[in-house]
């Protein structure tokens, strides 16, 4: 049984309660007289693998879910590589698009266009607002590859959510899914009876900041521990509203940051791959995006890390990166573009148009090539073949999402190069045979990335989000390969070890909040690496699993009273010292007190005296409990100070116990100490 502080309000001073994290089990005969957790979860699996599409798992796991979290969690737990692909990408596409036809109940928070100036107001609605600390939000205006999808955009935020509390651990009280509602530009939607949303198409921009301006205004008010992540919005919107936020609030962009240091991460790995092979320095490489939308531009900038961890410029950094979009090779003499793109566009070259993509990668001569086209087939069996020929083990990674939008598929790059690919993608594929030998696609999937980067950022109480910490998890995943994985040439490891990566990649985010100066848990700075590596794992060892019926969760809400394990459990020790202390004195010495006031006298005025032959009868025995209280109360009171004063009266009750040399310490102090410790 998990033992847990958290902290609740009474007549407007701050108390920490002890609960246990094992879930309350129904009264008897509230269940079948046989029920049974273990026979159960193998009931639910039967149920789930009786439905023959993913939609119909979806919508299986998102009622159970719903109904028993505990056990939806569990399952996931222990069948990460089964439950993944049906509770994210590909098949949360498919449930976007059909969300307001398989919509059950609403989850999650939707605020529309409509609610501006009452925003404050609606995030109040929130049940469960102290506890609080990670929210997804997204406008719907571009979901994965899908387009505007409106308010059917909310699965993406309810998703994400469920993946932090498989990957990393948070607690699923302390998620808050949102959808923003800005209208849609999508026809069908607003012909469909059965949408969701506002039937109006997207307001202005400038409109729509206006309103970001406010809810995230609102937001910090209401939530001031809230970690925000923004997800899927519009390539324009998304690097504005990322600009706007990011030196002011708690926040960071999954597709532009996260995607980016996904890719980072299995890049890195598979440089050093091509690079054993060829021959050549890993500075020689060179980078071809096929996209230039948010993702890609902000997958660039993140790789432009891997050369200056070479010892390159900036400039030199940015040379060795390409980018193509609609129209061909980005370059200054094509003419007027996107801001975003001019950053990457090419100097050095002033020749025709270039658009067809295979003519591209020779004058180029990349070593990678990357997708975020949502083009399907764009990878096609010349462009394979063409970078076969440029590179004894090329570099294929086709990231769009989901499945039907990726650039190639794994068996096709395998066939094309003859085995020699380096590949990964953004959804997933199966293995592959392939000249005697298996070989495994890697999954450049943000899910290795944004659970840690949030875990850090959140233990860690970041004022802001910055490029060293994204860096960071990036470089803390490219790490966590094991010596077998390495051995079959993986460029990310096995989705089984999501919650151990989680904890190595939160312990790098968090150093690198130190080192920026953004961390406001200033106890962690004196624990070693070891040290904290291990409070995360413990933090860190996750709902119930199908080998062990209880776990550990993180329950970040009761990290109110402080986010260093060392005095988190202090606190625990000190009141179990403090209660039983007390416990002792009222149980053995205030019955003998109070045996002994049995001749008691009144005065004339009424007040009570003591004849002075009546002593308690157990004086070593109070005595020594009331050491005992008072260094469990002198040890609170050191916690309490090391973080916020959530229990002021509890300095008058040490003072009390250190004060009272003789028997009112029976019938005064000790109810005290009892009622604070104990409510």
């Amino acid at each position: 049984m998990t033992i847990v502080l958290n902290p609740v309000w009474s007549n407007g001073v701050q108390k920490l309660k002890v609960v246990s994290q094992t879930p309350t089990k129904p009264a008897k005969g509230l269940l079948p007289p046989v029920h049974n957790d273990e026979i159960h979860a193998l009931r639910c699996l039967q149920q789930l693998r009786s439905k023959d599409k993913p939609i119909e798992k979806y919508i299986y796991l998102s009622q159970l879910k719903d109904a028993d979290h505990a056990m939806f969690y569990r399952l996931c737990l222990a069948n990460m590589a089964e439950f993944t692909p049906l509770i994210y990408t590909p098949t949360v596409g498919d449930a976007c698009l059909q969300y307001s036809h398989i919509f059950r109940r609403p989850e999650g928070l939707f605020i529309s266009i409509k609610d501006k100036g009452n925003i404050g107001k609606i995030l109040r609605n929130w049940p469960r607002k102290e506890e609080a600390r990670i929210s997804v939000v997204t406008d719907g205006s571009r979901i994965l590859g899908l387009g505007d999808l409106g308010v059917n955009g909310m699965p993406i935020s309810i998703g994400k959510l469920s993946l932090y509390v498989a990957g990393a651990g948070i607690r699923p009280e302390s998620t808050v899914p949102i959808c923003l509602d800005f209208g849609t530009d999508t026809q069908r939607y607003l012909d469909d009876p059965l949408y969701l949303g506002l039937r109006q198409r997207r307001v202005p921009f400038a409109e729509a900041a206006e309103f970001m301006e406010e809810f995230m205004q609102e937001m910090a008010t209401v939530f001031p521990k809230l970690l925000i992540q923004f997800e899927d919005f519009a390539t324009d919107k998304a690097f504005a509203y990322l600009e706007s936020f990011r030196n002011r609030y708690p926040l960071f962009n999954d597709d532009i940051q996260g995607t980016g240091a996904v890719v980072l991460s299995g890049f890195m790995n598979a440089a050093k791959l091509s690079s054993a092979a060829s021959g050549r320095p890993l500075t020689d490489h060179r980078i071809l995006f096929l996209g230039a939308g948010s993702a890609g531009v902000g997958v660039a900038m993140q790789l432009m890390s891997f050369f200056k961890l070479q010892g390159l410029s900036e400039e030199e950094a940015r040379d060795r990166i390409y980018l193509v979009d609609s129209q061909g090779l980005i370059f200054d003499g094509r003419g007027p573009m996107a801001e975003h793109k001019k950053y990457f566009s090419r100097k050095d070259y002033n020749g025709a148009p270039m658009k067809d993509l295979t003519e591209i990668i020779k004058f180029v001569q990349p070593t990678a090539l990357l997708g975020l086209s949502t083009t399907k087939g764009a990878f096609n069996q010349s462009v394979i073949e063409t970078m076969s020929a440029l590179n004894p083990r090329p570099i294929i990674f086709p990231l769009s999402n989901p499945v039907r939008l990726s650039e190639c598929e794994f068996h096709e790059a395998v066939e094309w190069s003859q085995g020699r690919v380096l590949f990964a993608s953004g959804s997933p594929f199966p293995e592959q045979e392939y000249g005697g030998r298996v070989l495994y696609p890697g999954q450049g999937n943000n899910m290795y990335i944004f659970p840690g980067l949030g875990l850090g950022a959140i233990l860690s109480r970041a004022s802001r989000v910055t490029d060293s910490m994204v860096e960071a998890s990036s470089l803390g995943l490219a790490d966590s390969l094991t010596q077998d994985e390495r051995a079959q040439d993986l460029l990310y490891p096995r989705v089984e070890r999501i919650r151990e990566i989680s904890a190595q990649i939160a312990l790098s985010v968090i150093r690198a909040a130190q080192k920026a100066g953004v961390d406001r848990s200033i106890d962690l700075r004196t624990m070693s690496d070891a040290e904290l590596l291990g409070f995360l794992q413990e933090l860190n060892v996750g709902v119930t699993t199908a080998n062990a019926p209880t776990a550990t969760r993180v329950n970040v809400a009761s990290l109110a009273l402080t986010t260093s394990k060392v005095w988190s459990l202090l606190a625990v020790y000190a009141f179990h010292i403090a209660t039983a202390g007390c416990l002792h004195i009222e149980q053995r010495a205030v019955p003998s007190f109070k045996a002994a006031q049995g001749g008691t006298e009144k005065t004339n005025g009424g007040a009570q005296t003591k004849p002075e032959e009546e002593k308690p009868q157990d004086p070593s025995g109070w005595q020594n409990a009331k050491n005992m209280a008072v260094k469990g109360l002198m040890i609170a009171l050191r916690v309490t100070k090391e973080a916020t004063p959530f229990f002021p009266h509890l300095q008058s009750v040490a003072g009390g116990l250190l004060a009272c040399t003789d028997r009112q310490l029976l019938c005064s102090v000790v109810p005290v100490g009892l009622r604070a410790l104990q409510d």
